[in-house]
């Protein structure tokens, strides 16, 4: 397949999208023997931000893409993301609070691509956290992981790298929500706490859908291969 970039990438054998299920469980699994309990607070609010429209990876969809491809795709999109933000950044309002919101699994995490615990960064989307993060922008982290591996999930992250200003899970009501209804709320959340949502980063529609942000930028799902 052709990327955004003109490439074209190559299928691997063992990291494709169909070992998700196994690798996902397996995750799951080691968190669970692992976790200690912990608890994450958000960080504070903001004024409500005006979305645009989104940048999106543009990627034929395939039976089993190769990890290759799939960074090959993300990178495309966060090299489109990266000026975005440097100049926002730059811009900043005196007093302004300034934050990235970011999914998790296949956008913050390569949860599709093996098997490992603790699971490594996304280096196209952690070199961009790492700017923001450089430049006092808080990371927030809204995911439809449930609560019960929230602390194994913020020691992952804080282990591939990021800096998380706080980390969103669905509790148990939260499982009967809409999940782009509930990660709307979140991040009304973070505005509420005088938060000005500069980036909403994610690989699926219900991560990016429902405004609360002042730009999108989409990862590659290929219609729903990865989680």
């Amino acid at each position: 397949m052709t990327d955004q970039t003109g490439q074209t990438g190559q299928t691997g054998p063992t990291r494709g999208p169909r070992w998700r299920a196994a690798g996902t469980a397996a995750v799951v699994a080691t968190a669970l023997t692992t976790a200690l309990t912990a608890t994450v607070t958000p960080s504070s609010a903001a004024p409500a931000a005006t979305p645009s429209a989104p940048v999106t990876a543009v990627a034929a969809a395939a039976e089993d893409v190769g990890y290759d491809t799939w960074q090959r795709d993300c990178r495309a999109v966060m090299d489109a993301a990266l000026p975005y933000l440097k100049e926002r950044i730059a811009h900043s309002a005196p007093g302004e609070k300034q934050a990235i919101v970011l999914d998790v699994d296949n956008t913050s995490l390569e949860t599709d691509f093996g098997f490992s615990y603790p699971q490594p960064a996304n280096r196209p989307v952690l070199e961009a956290a790492e700017y923001a993060q450089e430049h006092g922008v808080a990371l927030f982290f809204v995911t439809a992981r449930p609560g019960i591996i929230e602390a194994p999930t913020e020691w992952n992250l804080a282990h591939a790298g990021y800096e998380s200003s706080g980390l969103y899970v669905r509790g148990f009501l939260d499982l009967f929500k809409d999940v782009a209804a509930y990660k709307s709320e979140q991040r009304a959340a973070i505005e509420s706490k005088g938060y000005t949502i500069i980036a909403n980063i994610g690989n699926s529609a219900t991560d990016l859908s429902g405004g609360h942000a002042e730009r999108t930028f989409k990862l590659p799902d290929y219609d729903g291969q990865l989680s």
